[in-house]
């Protein structure tokens, strides 16, 4: 009976130590209000207030513009595991596929219909939850999950994002799978597709197109992509990619 009761509180104890270290890898709690930086005078009213968003300007084209309200530029925010950003969509532009691997977001949209999609990966196949938001309506982006919106009107759409994390980071799926120069074997063997596609995919980069709301092929020219870009059978990240693929001509691929 000794022997059991003894293991059992080892047991306990092995179960307790876990759940600290899981709530170590969290943003660490603050232990006082609010930590203002070694080198900042004391605080006072203008310390807890940030105005930057008062006068954002809308800058055309096919990406939401970003405005992140993070501890770089708010330090009140440091140590307190918070951070937000306020997104505008002008009309056409998307928010690529991405992910945040360190905090939840919190999507609030301020103005307009915006259509957002979420990729849950519960499952051994990936499943697309997408969703129309107006006004006043919230989406919640579990931390890690692929995500994206787009605003499919003729007007711009204003959201604000809130994230459990002071630095919940940022992986753009685009950029990061094409735009760093992957061994295009590992591509071509990853989706199972051509390297004359992995190439084209990689030849245009997302933040430096002119004029592209999302991707869309010459459907003459191109036929085997635009193929496989609304295929199912593109699994996992080449999906992604299909989700943009509805709107004006994509300059890389023009005659």
């Amino acid at each position: 009976m000794a022997s059991r009761s003894a293991l059992a509180v080892s047991t306990f104890l092995c179960l307790a130590a876990l759940a600290a270290l899981s709530a170590h890898a969290a943003d660490p709690e603050e232990i006082r209000d609010f930590a203002p930086p070694a080198d900042y005078a004391p605080p006072n009213a203008s310390y807890f207030t940030f105005t930057e968003l008062r006068n954002i300007d809308v800058k055309q084209g096919q990406f939401a513009n970003v405005t992140n309200v993070n501890v770089l530029r708010f330090p009140v925010l440091s140590g307190l595991g918070v951070a937000n950003a306020l997104l505008v969509y002008p009309p056409g532009s998307v928010n690529v596929p991405h992910t945040h691997p360190r905090g939840t977001e919190t999507l609030f949209v301020l103005e307009g219909t915006l259509e957002v999609g979420l990729i849950d990966t519960t499952l051994p196949v990936p499943v697309l939850f997408t969703q129309t938001l107006y006004k006043n309506d919230i989406f919640v982006f579990p931390r890690g999950l692929v995500h994206f919106q787009i605003n499919k009107s003729k007007y711009v759409v204003r959201a604000y994002a809130s994230f459990s994390s002071t630095n919940p980071g940022l992986v753009s799926l685009p950029r990061t799978l094409f735009g760093v120069h992957i061994d295009p074997e590992v591509l071509t063997k990853s989706f199972e597709v051509s390297s004359d596609i992995i190439a084209k995919l990689s030849a245009v980069q997302p933040y430096e197109l002119d004029s592209v709301r999302g991707y869309s092929f010459d459907a003459k020219k191109d036929e085997e992509l635009k193929d496989l870009l609304n295929s199912s059978k593109l699994s996992d990240l080449m999906f992604y990619f299909a989700i943009l693929a509805e709107v004006e001509d994509c300059k890389r691929y023009k005659a």
